[in-house]
């Protein structure tokens, strides 16, 4: 079996300093769209479900660099972040928070749905583990095409690890050597419920090894540890197309969603974690490193803030559907047959 290099103390100054700007204004962008989402949510204007990513900022960002236009990406209900940093606008994911026409899922889906084929990012998916499986069938489709060199990119939380779609689709990627990086989020929570009551082996690594394929894991609160290791397994997935799969320990500062209590867990326990932020955590090193100021951080702060300010602006100008569409793409429309 490869195991993965597991690089938890990457030196800032081993990366250029726009890289490592880039990287904090990617995860400032994640990050100031979320608290305002929560902000809009308590206002009544964004409704269902809303499941905020605050705290894991520092996976998405250190991931979805290392991939390419030809690559697909799936992921969880808790994806905006995915979906922000894969292109997808930060308007057409307002406007589909909202409910708007002018969403990406045109207004359908929400906050757990948000999808954008021009970007093949193919969700969003509100099931537990509903998205390995389509992973599994991407890359599968990849492969008979074929499109040589591309690569599929499941995120999942750890969760999935108990369905039997996890274990389905670990199998049949391995069986078929199918390109695709499996990518588990553990955040240590499965809703409200700590890993080490689900599951017997908390080194999910192992289960994943299991099925024959290489694995990794790493401390998802550093956003250059995510992105060696991603770099690493995703070169690995490109070049040898047979999958991997990578655990990432990460976080979640707010509660499951926006419903939850939040009884399972300490109030202490989280503040602990609080110290750790990815955000923080990485401008702190890049300040000590002079390789950011200040100025850098209000400056990069004052453009994300911008831009989520003209994306509520476009949710809240949009349109909604009219009620005659209501069953468009939901029903087939009655042929001649059905008339007789």
């Amino acid at each position: 079996m490869t195991t993965i290099d597991n690089p938890t103390g990457v030196d800032v100054t081993a990366y250029p300093r726009d890289f490592c700007l880039e990287r904090v204004r990617d995860m400032l962008r994640i990050r100031l769209m979320e608290e305002r989402c929560a902000q809009l949510y308590g206002e009544g204007k964004i409704r269902g479900f809303l499941h905020l990513y605050i705290g894991e900022e520092a996976v998405a960002a250190g991931v979805l660099p290392n991939l390419l236009p030809a690559d697909n990406v799936l992921a969880t209900y808790r994806e905006h972040a995915h979906a922000l940093l894969r292109g997808v606008s930060m308007q057409s994911i307002m406007a589909e928070m909202y409910g708007k026409q002018e969403g990406c899922s045109g207004g359908r889906g929400g906050s757990m749905h948000l999808f954008d084929r021009g970007t093949r990012f193919y969700g969003g998916n509100g099931i537990v583990g509903g998205g390995l499986p389509l992973a599994v069938g991407l890359a599968l489709a990849d492969k008979l095409a074929p499109r040589p060199g591309c690569v599929t990119v499941c995120f999942f939380g750890e969760g999935a690890i108990a369905e039997g779609a996890f274990h389905e689709s670990m199998n049949l990627a391995a069986l078929w050597k199918l390109p695709v990086l499996f990518i588990c989020e553990n955040n240590l929570y499965a809703m409200g419920t700590a890993l080490s009551r689900s599951e017997s082996q908390i080194d999910l690594t192992k289960k994943a090894a299991s099925y024959g394929m290489p694995t990794g894991h790493i401390n998802g609160m550093n956003v250059l540890s995510v992105h060696d290791a991603a770099r690493q397994a995703i070169a690995f997935v490109r070049e040898q197309q047979s999958p991997f799969f990578l655990e990432i320990h990460t976080y979640r500062f707010r509660a499951h969603s926006m419903f939850d209590a939040e009884l399972y867990r300490d109030k202490e326990e989280v503040e602990r974690w609080k110290k750790h932020g990815p955000i923080h955590g990485f401008t702190d090193r890049l300040k000590a490193a002079q390789m950011m100021t200040e100025a850098d951080f209000a400056q990069i702060e004052r453009a994300a803030a911008q831009e989520v300010d003209a994306a509520v602006a476009f949710a809240e100008a949009g349109t909604w559907e009219p009620v005659e569409r209501l069953l468009t793409d939901v029903t087939t429309p009655p042929g001649p047959e059905d008339r007789q």
